[in-house]
């Protein structure tokens, strides 16, 4: 028996079995998976990233809160936080900073927050995060806040996973610059200037306004969304039904501007469905999800195929220098001949 139907029935305990199950890419883990998969894709998916000491975690900690206290007159809404974080040097595992400062969440059935370690892959998202997303899709939260190390250029993949992505900055640390180099700016939906008290606020905000002038919108949503061919003409795209990204102002650590945030996230959600790009995005996503798997999968089927020796030999040639890495490729899939 799977743990799926304990998931669908609100099964705390269960959700945690499972979790860790997936994480440690565990057969039952992957059966359950294939069972809640037809109960998801209601949720939203928020992706909350930007470099390191921006304070996103704090970012994420106020937001979960306000869903879960929302001013009077609007409803509550469950929540899920998956933190991505730096691999221990030492175990592999989560360091597990975020939780640590998300403790004042604790208690609350409405939230779920679950720590998870980088492992070393790109954008500082481990491979199962997708599926720790679908399990608290089926589990019904309704809001999944996902925020990730902040580790460089390849910190765009959360655009690939997310519906809403926040891309969160901070005065007088010169991310403009490092944003603009890892093209991060390209992926935001919204615009996060943390620690708006500091001095050089006005100076942040004015440097990304400009940097994000520079793209046409056009442009810049054939890439945010992953669906458009880039060989198509951008003039066959409605400018007018592009999502202009929205900068605001937060102080994480006294709520402010927090609620402003989060009716930007709800009108990015409603923007998203109005235009159809709900669709768009969830087939990009599942689309690169499975793109994933495959090459994993056919990877791992292929290696074991050829001798172990046969490999090793292409590797060695390649740090001899007496082959490229196309060559040995080609070599490889011709059967291992050599050359």
């Amino acid at each position: 028996m799977t743990l799926a139907p304990s998931i669908l029935a609100g099964d705390r305990l269960a959700l945690a079995r499972l979790l860790s199950k997936i994480e440690n890419n565990l057969k039952e883990g992957l059966v359950s998976l294939n069972e809640l998969f037809p109960h998801t894709g209601r949720a939203h998916l928020v992706g909350v990233t930007g470099a390191p000491g921006t304070g996103k975690s704090s970012l994420v900690n106020r937001l979960a809160h306000y869903y879960r206290h929302p001013p009077q007159g609007q409803t509550a809404q469950t929540v899920a936080i998956i933190a991505v974080d730096p691999s221990s040097p030492f175990t592999g595992g989560a360091i597990l900073g975020d939780r640590v400062r998300m403790q004042d969440l604790a208690g609350d059935s409405g939230v779920f927050i679950r720590s998870m370690a980088a492992r070393g892959s790109l954008g500082g998202l481990a491979q199962a995060t997708a599926s720790l997303v679908q399990v608290f899709d089926a589990a019904g939260f309704e809001i999944i806040l996902i925020e990730t190390v902040g580790a460089g250029q390849a910190e765009v993949d959360i655009a690939r996973l997310a519906h809403t992505t926040l891309v969160v900055e901070a005065p007088g640390l010169g991310d403009e610059i490092q944003a603009i180099k890892a093209g991060i700016l390209e992926i935001a939906d919204i615009l996060v200037v943390n620690k708006a008290d500091r001095p050089g606020v006005e100076s942040t905000e004015r440097s990304l306004k400009n940097m994000l002038q520079f793209g046409h919108p056009t442009s810049r949503s054939m890439r945010l969304e992953g669906n458009v061919d880039c060989g198509e003409d951008a003039a066959t795209l409605d400018a007018s039904t592009l999502w202009t990204p929205i900068i605001l102002r937060t102080v994480a650590t006294q709520g402010d501007g927090v609620p402003e945030l989060a009716s930007a996230i709800s009108s990015h959600y409603q923007y998203l469905h109005e235009t159809g790009k709900w669709e768009d995005k969830e087939r990009a996503r599942l689309q690169n999800e499975l793109d994933g798997l495959l090459k994993d999968v056919l990877v791992t089927r292929w290696r074991a195929t050829i001798p172990r020796s046969k490999y090793q030999d292409a590797l060695n040639k390649l740090v001899a220098r007496r082959m490229s890495p196309h060559q040995a490729v080609a070599d490889l899939l011709d059967g291992g001949s050599s050359r």
